[in-house]
């Protein structure tokens, strides 16, 4: 059960109205987490910014499969939802790059080094080690890059503790628990 009520698109805050609407017509429909999280303009706003913002930065399949990685690692199912059903639909991603990629790997090798960089940054909470930093720059990473990474991770993180917190009825089909694959 929802622990927050999803606003109806024509029930949201003035100041979210612009952005949802946005995501509305460029999606096809309004996800649950979208009309809920709109009820704060100011944290609503700031999300989507830093979202088109880190939609350029990498390829869209290091960006699903990091997205992938971190919400396995925080346990959002909402977000698993989410980043499976646009992992196989808009990355093109199998069902075997999408189990890979939740537990923190890819079959190509330098989204392998990004995605389990992305992995170690969440699991260690930012506090990785040199090697770490090495093995990501070592497959053609730049520094620019890697802060690409960290701020999709912590981005990723955002919607994946919202979406904990509030639990927002899922409008994406539903993945197999990560304890079973």
């Amino acid at each position: 059960m929802s622990r927050t009520i999803a606003l109806e698109p024509e029930h949201v805050p003035a100041e979210s109205k612009p952005t949802l609407d946005a995501f509305t017509k460029s999606i096809g429909f309004t996800p649950n987490m979208m009309a809920a999280f709109a009820q704060s303009p100011i944290a609503f706003n700031a999300w989507a910014t830093l979202l088109g913002s880190l939609s350029k930065a990498l390829d869209v399949r290091t960006r699903d499969s990091i997205g992938l990685a971190v919400s396995e690692v925080n346990g959002c199912n909402y977000c698993l939802t989410v980043h499976s059903y646009t992992a196989e639909h808009m990355a093109k991603l199998s069902a075997d790059d999408i189990i890979l990629a939740r537990n923190g790997h890819a079959n190509d090798p330098k989204r392998d080094a990004a995605v389990q960089f992305a992995r170690k940054v969440i699991e260690a909470r930012g506090h990785v080690g040199d090697a770490d930093l090495k093995a990501v720059r070592d497959v053609g990473y730049t520094d620019a890059n890697i802060i690409e990474i960290v701020a999709l991770v912590a981005m990723y993180s955002l919607t994946n503790f919202f979406n904990n917190v509030f639990d927002p009825e899922r409008d994406f089909p539903a993945v197999t628990p990560a304890g079973s694959i």
